[in-house]
């Protein structure tokens, strides 16, 4: 059987897309991780259309590992419902009535381009509860979780068998938005650090 380079990094992609989840699912079932269930529920809605959109716009093998992603995502969702962070608020509710609503014009239009504009701006929204505790409880996320899907949405780009705007706009986005995650928890994390060793210092 004959393999190309794309079949190859489509394949590395899911190695990474599940290997970066053991860390998380460990951190959860021991209480160590909290996630919320509003932003795994539209990640996991958003990934099952984007590959879907990927599927039809003949993506290929650089599509695999997003199919995958949306499974885990449901799945995390399904736990972060007895699991996850309790401390729901206004906010997080309004973050997902209007990504839930925002996918009503994907439901209507016909052009793919728009579809995956559309959802792209919804996965932002997604992101927003999990950004709110994470800046408060920047402790309670997995980084290196998020370190990995960076990569993984950079192998799903180098692994499209077709490069256009509804192929590429999604994977681009994610990643860039997961990086940005990243760096955010790793400078709250610093930020908190240095202000308890500081009351610590003042204390002593």
């Amino acid at each position: 059987m004959h393999f190309d380079y794309k079949t190859i990094l489509g394949g590395i992609a899911v190695v990474v897309a599940f290997v970066s989840y053991v860390p998380y699912f460990r951190n959860m079932f021991t209480g160590r991780t909290k996630p919320h269930a509003f932003s795994w529920l539209v990640w996991g809605i958003l990934n099952a259309i984007a590959f879907a959109g990927q599927t039809h716009d003949k993506g290929g093998a650089g599509s695999w590992s997003v199919g995958l992603t949306a499974a885990v995502m449901f799945f995390i969702f399904a736990v972060s419902l007895r699991l996850g962070e309790k401390d729901i608020r206004a906010f997080d509710w309004f973050c997902l009535v209007t990504a839930l609503l925002s996918l009503i014009p994907w439901f209507l239009t016909n052009n793919p381009l728009t579809s995956v504009v559309i959802i792209t701006v919804i996965d932002a929204l997604g992101f927003a509860p999990t950004v709110r505790k994470a800046y408060a409880k920047p402790g309670q996320e997995t980084v290196v979780t998020f370190v990995l899907s960076v990569i993984k949405y950079g192998l799903v780009v180098a692994a499209l068998q077709k490069y256009t705007l509804v192929t590429l706009l999604f994977p681009v986005a994610v990643g860039i938005m997961n990086a940005l995650f990243v760096l955010m928890l790793l400078v709250r994390r610093m930020q908190l650090k240095l202000r308890y060793s500081d009351g610590s210092s003042r204390g002593n």
